[in-house]
C-alpha cells in the first residue's frame, strides 16, 4: 500500500460524525489553520457542529443509515467540498475497515488506522487470538468463528458462568449481556445479536468468563508512520452503567506506578502486534490483582480529554499529524504525568425513569466558565434539538487538579452549576454520584451503580423554606423585568408605594402534593415575607440567570427558570421544581396515565415478548422498543391480563402511541 497516498498533508478537512465530538475536531483543526467540512441529517440541519465549519453538506434523511452511515455520500460530500481528509470521531463509522478502504480508493487520507489494523483490532474475536500469540495476558473465553447456539452454550459451560455475552463488532454496551446460568444463555444470545445488529450490523458474538467486582482500565495509544508508538498513561473507567462509561478519570487511583508500567508496556506490545498507527485504546479489565486484554478501540475515545489534561498533549492535533505523515514530536520518556482528571458524561435522559432518554428543545443552557481547571466538550446551545436518532450525550465536564480529590470537587462544582432545561438531563445523578464517600474513596467497581442506583436517583428534597422564598423572588424578578422593557415608571416597581402597605399572596406547590402558601408584605419600609407565623425581612437583586435573595440579612444566589406558572430554581439546597398555582384558579390536573403502555420515544419494535390473553405478573416483559439505538423493554404496569398487543415486530412507532393494553386483576 503506497505510504504516501495513505499519510500526507492536507488543507481541507471533512468531519464524518455530528454532535461534541464533531465540535470538538473542527476546533482544533481549524486552530491548526485547517478548512473544515461538517456532514448533517435533515434533523441536524441548525445543530452547532454544522455552524462551526466553514462549509457543510447534507448527507439525507434522519436516520442514522440514511446519513452518518452511508459511506456513498460522504465520499461524495468529500469530493463536492474538494476535503482531502476525513476524521472519523467516534461511533459512527470511526472503526469500520470498509469506510477506511472506500476513502483510501477515494484517494482521500483517513485520519485514523488503515482497514488491515481496523479487520485485525476492531474485531474482538480477531484481536484476541492476535494477543494471545503477541503473549497479553487474556480473559477466559470463546472468540471463535462457529457462532450457533450449541457451539456458544458449550463454550459457555467449559468456561463457567457468570459469562459475559459480547458483540464482536462495536463498543458502548451495545450487544452484551451478563449471564448467570445456563436458563439465561439463550434469550441473552438473541436478544444481544439483534442489538449488535442493528448498532453496528455485525451479529457475531464472543463469550468471556465475567469477572466479579471488576475494574476498567485502558490505555491511550498512539502510532506514527515511522515507526514510533507510545503510551499516554490509563484512564480508569470502573463507573458504569449497563456497560457504558459514566465517569472516567486518569490516572487511574487503583494502580501503583510498577502496575502503571505493565499495564502500559502490555498496551504497547498489544498495539505493536499490528504495527497500530493513528490514536486507540487498549482495554483491559482487572480482578483487582491482575489485569487482562479485553479488546482495543481503533478510534479516538469519548473520554480522551482526561489524558489531555494530564499529559498536556492535544491527541487530535497529534492524529492530524499523524496524518501529514510527521513523526510524533515526543518521545516514550519525554511525556509526564501531571496531576489528576476527571471526566462526567452529561445525557439527556432522565434518571428517575430507568435513564430514559429526554428528546425535546434545549430551552436553557447555562454552563459554567471554562476556568480554574474546569474544561467543557459541547455539542449542543440553548435553542437546539435533541431529536430520539443518535446517541442522547449532550457534552462532557472535564475537570483537572493536582490531586483526585480536589479534582473531583471542581467537577461537582461545575455540575452544580450547570443548569439545562427543556429537556431532562443526568447532572443530578452525576453530582449524587461524585458526591457518594465510596466513590471519594475509590471503593468501587463496575457493578457500583447498579447497586447504588437506588441512593444514587433520589428524589429532589421537597423545597424548605430559603426555596419558597425565592420562588415569591423568582416571581417578582420576572415581572420586574417585564416591567422594565416597558415605559419606565415607578409604579411598576413592586415595593414603591408613597403611604401604607399591601399584601400579596402566592401559592407553590410541588407535582400533585399540597399547595404551600407565602404572603409578601410591601410598600412603605422593607418587604417581608410571611410563612406561616414566621415573618422574614426581603430582597432581590437581579443578575444573569438569576438573583440574589436576602433573608433576614443572610444573600443566598439564585438560579431561576421561569415557563409560565413552572418554576426551576436551583439553591445551596439543590434544584427544584415548582408550580405556581394560578392566582386566579381555573386550573384543572392532568391525568397523567402513569399505567399506560405507550411508546416513551419514537422507536421501532424489535420483539414482542408476551402473547395476546396471557396472565402476567407486575413488571413481567412485554415488548422491546429499539430508541436512541439502545433497546427498551416495555413491561407491565400492575398483575393481570394481556388484553390486545397493538404493534407487531418491524413497526415504526412515534412517541405516546398505545402499544398495549393490560386489564389489571381483582386484586
Amino acid at each position: 500500500m503506497d505510504r504516501t497516498k495513505l499519510y500526507r498533508r492536507f488543507r481541507t478537512l471533512l468531519i464524518a460524525n455530528r454532535g461534541e465530538i464533531a465540535c470538538r475536531v473542527i476546533r482544533t483543526a481549524r486552530a491548526m489553520g485547517l478548512r473544515t467540512v461538517a456532514v448533517y441529517s435533515e434533523a441536524d440541519r441548525d445543530a452547532m457542529h454544522v455552524a462551526l465549519a466553514d462549509e457543510a453538506v447534507l448527507l439525507g434523511p434522519a436516520r442514522a443509515r440514511d446519513s452518518y452511515l452511508n459511506v456513498e455520500r460522504l465520499i461524495e460530500a468529500a469530493r463536492k467540498t474538494g476535503a482531502e481528509a476525513v476524521h472519523p470521531g467516534y461511533g459512527f463509522l470511526s472503526e469500520n475497515a470498509e469506510f477506511a478502504r472506500a476513502c483510501f480508493d477515494a484517494d482521500l487520507v483517513f485520519v485514523g488506522p488503515t482497514a488491515g489494523m481496523m479487520n485485525a483490532m476492531g474485531s474482538k474475536s480477531g484481536s484476541k487470538e492476535l494477543m494471545e500469540k503477541a503473549g497479553v495476558p487474556l480473559v477466559p473465553g470463546y472468540h471463535g468463528e462457529a457462532q450457533d447456539e450449541a457451539t456458544l452454550a458449550k463454550a459457555a459451560d467449559k468456561i463457567g458462568f457468570p459469562i459475559l455475552v459480547k458483540a464482536s463488532a462495536g463498543g458502548g454496551g451495545r450487544g452484551m449481556r451478563i449471564v448467570r446460568s445456563a436458563g439465561e444463555l439463550a434469550p441473552a444470545i438473541v436478544s444481544a445479536k439483534r442489538e449488535a445488529k442493528a448498532a453496528f450490523g455485525d451479529d457475531r458474538m464472543l463469550i468471556e468468563k465475567y469477572v466479579d467486582n471488576p475494574r476498567h482500565i485502558e490505555v491511550q495509544v498512539i502510532g506514527d508512520s515511522h515507526g514510533n508508538l507510545l503510551s499516554l498513561f490509563e484512564r480508569e473507567c470502573t463507573l458504569q452503567r449497563r456497560h457504558q462509561k459514566v465517569i472516567e478519570e486518569a490516572p487511574s487511583p487503583t494502580l501503583n506506578p510498577a502496575q502503571r508500567e505493565t499495564v502500559c508496556a502490555a498496551a504497547r506490545k498489544a498495539a505493536g502486534a499490528v504495527n497500530y498507527v493513528g490514536a486507540g485504546t487498549i482495554e483491559f479489565v482487572s480482578d483487582g490483582k491482575d489485569v487482562f486484554f479485553i479488546e482495543m478501540n481503533t478510534r479516538l475515545q469519548v473520554e480522551h480529554p482526561v489524558t489531555e489534561l494530564i499529559t498536556g498533549i492535544d491527541l487530535v492535533e497529534w492524529q492530524l499529524r499523524v496524518a501529514f505523515g510527521e513523526a510524533l514530536p515526543l518521545k516514550q520518556n519525554e511525556i509526564r504525568l501531571n496531576g489528576h482528571a476527571v471526566e462526567a458524561r452529561v445525557y439527556a435522559e432522565n434518571p428517575t425513569k430507568n435513564f430514559m432518554p429526554s428528546v425535546g428543545r434545549i430551552s436553557t443552557w447555562r454552563l459554567p466558565e471554562e476556568a480554574g481547571g474546569l474544561r467543557i466538550d459541547a455539542g449542543y446551545r440553548e435553542g437546539d434539538s435533541v431529536s430520539p436518532y443518535y446517541d442522547a450525550m449532550l457534552a462532557k465536564m472535564i475537570a483537572w487538579a493536582p490531586t483526585r480529590d480536589v479534582a473531583i470537587e471542581r467537577l461537582n462544582r461545575g455540575l452544580e452549576e450547570t443548569d439545562v432545561r427543556g429537556i431532562v438531563t443526568n447532572i443530578p445523578f452525576l453530582s449524587a454520584l461524585m458526591t457518594h464517600p465510596k466513590v471519594r474513596t475509590n471503593a468501587i467497581d463496575t457493578g457500583f451503580i447498579e447497586r447504588e442506583l437506588t441512593v444514587l436517583t433520589q428524589a429532589a428534597p421537597a423545597p424548605g423554606e430559603l426555596e419558597l422564598c425565592a420562588a415569591v423572588a423568582a416571581v417578582i424578578n420576572d415581572e420586574q423585568q417585564a416591567a422594565r422593557a416597558q415605559a419606565n415608571s415607578p409604579w411598576q416597581t413592586f415595593g414603591w408605594q408613597p403611604v401604607g402597605r399591601r399584601q400579596r399572596s402566592f401559592a407553590f406547590r410541588v407535582g400533585h402534593g399540597p399547595e404551600q402558601k407565602i404572603i409578601l408584605n410591601y410598600g412603605s419600609g422593607p418587604s417581608t415575607l410571611l410563612i406561616g407565623d414566621r415573618e422574614l425581612a426581603f430582597a432581590i437583586a437581579p443578575r444573569d440567570g438569576g438573583f440574589d435573595l436576602t433573608l433576614d440579612g443572610v444573600k443566598s444566589s439564585v438560579a431561576a427558570v421561569i415557563d409560565g406558572h413552572e418554576l426551576y430554581l436551583r439553591t445551596r439546597n439543590g434544584r427544584f421544581d415548582l408550580h405556581w398555582v394560578d392566582p386566579f384558579g381555573g386550573e384543572s390536573e392532568e391525568q397523567t396515565g402513569e399505567d399506560k403502555i405507550a411508546a416513551p420515544l419514537p422507536g421501532t419494535v424489535v420483539a414482542v415478548l408476551a402473547e395476546e390473553g396471557a396472565t402476567l405478573e407486575k413488571g413481567a416483559p412485554i415488548l422491546t422498543l429499539e430508541v436512541m439505538k439502545m433497546e427498551q423493554t416495555l413491561r407491565a404496569p400492575y398483575a393481570g391480563v394481556l388484553k390486545s398487543i397493538k404493534c407487531k415486530v418491524g413497526d415504526i412507532v412515534q412517541e405516546g402511541v398505545e402499544l398495549a393494553v393490560v386489564e389489571p386483576s381483582g386484586e
